[in-house]
């Protein structure tokens, strides 16, 4: 049996080459979710004004790795302390989210962001967004593995050692 968890953490195509290397880690889809928009595209989503955020959907086994390794990892791999932006890219598309699918995540989520908030300068806060997750719709196919297929681009992602 597997589990289902949606992350924004930036530009996704970083996010979604992290995340696959993760033991545990069974599938991943870009995508867009937390928007108003039904079917959006890369460039509505770009525009900001669907306020849809890139975001990475993972399958993962609980056998093998926890939600709460993933959400170790989550605040990781990315600058949960910046608002609305990842590296050069801005705009609420950007933004750091957990899009929670239950009520267990939303509290593992919360539970986390607190326990990190209190060793954070009260001048530097996690800024991460908990949002329940609504529809998430795949991006196009060329966003798809981007790194794996492209080999260059990671985006923000800094390749700290996955342990």
């Amino acid at each position: 049996m597997t589990e289902t968890a949606v992350f924004a953490a930036g530009c996704f195509w970083g996010v979604q080459d992290y995340f696959n290397q993760i033991p545990g880690v069974k599938e991943t889809e870009v995508g867009y979710t937390g928007g108003l928009t039904e079917n959006p595209t890369y460039e509505s989503v770009c525009t900001g004004s669907t306020n849809h955020a890139e975001a990475l959907k993972i399958v993962f086994d609980p056998k093998i790795v926890k939600y709460q390794t993933l959400l170790k990892h989550f605040f990781k791999m990315h600058d949960a302390t910046q608002y609305m932006r990842q590296g050069p890219d801005t705009g609420s598309q950007y933004r750091s989210a957990i899009f929670y699918a239950s009520d267990d995540q939303k509290e593992a989520a919360r539970a986390m962001i607190k326990q990190l908030n209190s060793k954070q300068p009260k001048d530097k806060p996690i800024v991460t967004m908990l949002e329940k997750l609504g529809e998430f719709y795949s991006a196009e196919e060329y966003h798809q593995d981007f790194v794996r297929k492209n080999g260059y681009g990671a985006c923000h992602v800094a390749y700290k050692s996955i342990d």
